[in-house]
């Protein structure tokens, strides 16, 4: 039998001494996607705080705003800034494959990339609700234990996601999922380069609108692990998104209802 080494195709593990199969690792990546992603239109608020050397450096909230297209499952976002007082109102889109910034004092929205640093060590592309399943082909690499950001071992799946198109937030990225609830723990994210960006520790489990989610994320500076940024969600709510929000054009007549 040949080893299992290409997307598409079921792995075989050895467990107890007889061979199981495991699942498919597109499709573990799709339901980690679910355990990260509401199914339906939702809000919820980010607060990003970021340290230097153990010292608090920067913070931001906002509110994200997002729903599903229900042709391809990809989420549209719209992100409103509540804090600091600098950026209140400042309005960031994502629609496609589409990042727009509005600034509500020169009334322009300008395109920008999900790579481009929103605070700290935090891209856009970070913030804004993503469907990886839809954007990465995932291979299984192993089933392995990996040390979670509690320093807890979890039984784990290692994928390795592999861009599909060049204008996602990162070229590359090892994911390590539970095998037992598919709960991401731990993400490594590349440059085409093949530098190490930044390590990611998915954390705060609890419900949310439905089922099990992380509310925190910490995120380690690939070069300088001194350079930290903590994402926390929290006010998880159901809300219907209206689809005018999510035009570029509507971003001057914006008002939170």
């Amino acid at each position: 039998m040949k080893c299992p080494h290409i997307f598409g195709v079921i792995a075989l593990v050895w467990l107890g001494g007889e061979a199981q199969a495991a699942p498919d690792a597109q499709q573990i990546l799709a339901w980690s996607d679910e355990v990260r992603n509401p199914g339906k239109s939702f809000s919820l608020t980010v607060d990003l705080l970021s340290y230097k050397q153990g010292k608090p450096s920067d913070a931001s909230s906002l509110v994200l705003y997002s729903r599903a297209d229900p042709r391809r499952g990809e989420f549209r976002s719209l992100l409103r800034f509540v804090s600091p007082s600098r950026d209140a109102g400042k309005l960031t889109l994502k629609s496609g494959k589409d990042l727009w910034v509005f600034d509500p004092a020169s009334q322009a929205s300008v395109p920008i990339s999900p790579q481009q640093r929103l605070l700290g060590q935090a891209a856009n592309g970070d913030v804004v609700t993503a469907n990886w399943a839809l954007d990465y082909l995932a291979t299984l690499v192993a089933e392995e234990t990996v040390i979670d950001g509690d320093r807890k071992p979890r039984a784990s799946y290692k994928l390795r996601l592999s861009a599909r198109r060049s204008d996602v937030t990162y070229h590359a990225i090892e994911l390590w999922v539970d095998r037992d609830g598919y709960r991401s723990r731990k993400a490594q994210f590349y440059a085409a380069s093949g530098e190490l960006l930044k390590t990611a520790y998915y954390r705060g489990y609890r419900q949310a609108l439905g089922r099990d989610r992380p509310t925190e994320t910490v995120i380690i500076d690939g070069l300088n692990p001194q350079w930290v940024t903590v994402m926390r969600k929290s006010g998880f709510a159901w809300r219907e998104v209206p689809e005018a929000w999510l035009q570029r054009d509507y971003l001057p007549r914006f008002r939170v209802e």
